[in-house]
């Protein structure tokens, strides 16, 4: 086997494969036996059909056969031989066979980035101090109040801040009906933001029975991309209105919460832990956030262009599942594959450059998964969602489910390890 490099890029190399004619022709000849034992052909006894009599039926096919069959089992040879690390699977091209009874291939892969680890340990990262004020409490209570008040119809008021809203409504935009935004007995809870701050604010003043045609104007970032962006007139007719009749803030209220409540005191102190723990557990992945951060700033490398493209590939594809659960698609969303592709660019860039540098800090401090961290794994997503483990285990059976789910971990230990190892400066707490 010869095997020749060329440099497309820094990170992308071709190489070209020649089989020798020996190989081939033992390839060929291998692949038309097992044919002869297996084809029926008229006029032929089965295991005597002649050599050319399957060649001329189905010639074509063996080649095509015996030419993928050859470069799978060459192809990681080749690697070794011309010492190519890829990270990435190849682009097999322009195979033949050659007029001298060798077989020649092209494959283009994209190899690993080389670089210097530069600081990782002992980097400085800011903490904030986790504090829950009693405004977050008091903001809490009145959700709890909110929740667990009885509604009483309204009839001669219009529509204010706190009410609920039974609509129905139907979206436009430059006059065209928006099949997506259309919706009947629709409830909105007014003032809460759920559905645009600028919508509900709207509907206020309107009374039970009344028809309005609004225009709302929604901002790039909205969190529904079908309407983000967009001018849109909304033609709206209340059906009815609902008022909260707010329970009192006392102990009684308190043990409707919940029978463990004795006291109004009682739930504040669970509030305030439950909100402490959840801030904790936000606040460590803001940590590992900021230390990644500061690890791309002091590793500024290339990163090989087709992991790229796979990562990007990705997220358009999470993407496009979370639309569909919805009902909806990228066109309907009013996104391209152009646009989301120069718009995850960067995100997909950091990634690919991050998965790099974690693997080789991984390497230099011999940090590897071991069977007890899987099983925590395992059972970290049991305790979610209150699975028994086997049962999580069994989801994991295949190589394709559990390959990225063990590179996650490892990617947790190894910044688990750089957390530790970090200068963690504690501050203020902002409000």
């Amino acid at each position: 086997m010869q095997v020749s490099v060329e440099d497309v890029s820094a990170l992308s190399k071709r190489m070209r494969i020649i089989l020798p004619q020996d190989y081939v022709a033992k390839a060929l000849e291998a692949a038309y036996d097992k044919l002869k034992s297996e084809v029926n052909l008229k006029g032929f006894r089965k295991g005597r059909i002649p050599h050319q009599i399957l060649e001329k039926n189905y010639g074509a096919k063996v080649e095509y056969d015996v030419a993928d069959k050859m470069i799978q089992d060459t192809y990681f040879d080749a690697l070794e031989k011309v010492n190519l690390d890829a990270v990435t699977h190849p682009e097999i091209r322009d195979y033949k066979y050659e007029t001298d009874g060798s077989f020649a291939y092209q494959a283009e892969v994209d190899v690993r980035p080389q670089f210097e680890l530069g600081e990782y340990k002992g980097l400085t990262i800011e903490q904030p101090e986790v504090a829950v004020i009693d405004a977050e409490v008091d903001q809490e209570l009145e959700a709890l109040r909110k929740q667990m008040a009885p509604l009483k119809g309204v009839e001669e008021r219009g529509i204010v801040e706190g009410d609920i809203a039974i609509i129905d409504f139907a979206g436009f935009h430059q006059g065209e009906a928006m099949k997506e935004v259309r919706g009947e007995n629709y409830s909105v809870d007014v003032g809460s933001g759920r559905n645009g701050k600028e919508f509900e604010e709207k509907l206020v003043g309107l009374k039970k029975g009344e028809e309005a045609v609004q225009n709302v104007e929604f901002p790039a970032g909205f969190s529904n991309p079908v309407l983000a962006g967009k001018s849109v007139e909304f033609r709206i007719t209340v059906k009815d209105v609902k008022e909260r009749v707010l329970p009192a803030l006392d102990d009684d209220f308190a043990k409707e919460v919940g029978e463990e409540f004795k006291s109004l005191d009682d739930l504040r102190r669970q509030i305030r832990e439950r909100r402490t723990r959840k801030k904790e557990e936000a606040q460590r992945g803001d940590l590992t956030d900021r230390l990644m951060a500061k690890l791309l700033e002091n590793h500024p490398f290339e990163v090989p262009p087709r992991l790229v493209a796979y990562e990007i590939d990705a997220l358009i594809k999470e993407l496009e599942g979370n639309l569909d659960r919805q009902g909806m698609t990228l066109e309907s969303a009013g996104l391209t594959k152009e646009k989301l592709i120069e718009q995850y660019k960067e995100a997909a860039e950091k990634r690919v450059r991050g998965d790099f540098l974690l693997k080789k800090i991984a390497e230099k401090e011999g940090i590897k998964l071991e069977n007890e961290d899987i099983e925590k794994g395992f059972q970290r997503i049991a305790d979610q969602y209150n699975m028994p483990r086997d049962e999580v285990k069994k989801f994991f059976q295949s190589r394709n489910e559990l390959l990225p789910f063990m590179s996650e971990l490892l990617s947790e230990k190894i910044l688990s390890f750089l957390v530790e190892n970090a200068a963690v400066k504690r501050v203020a707490a902002t409000a």
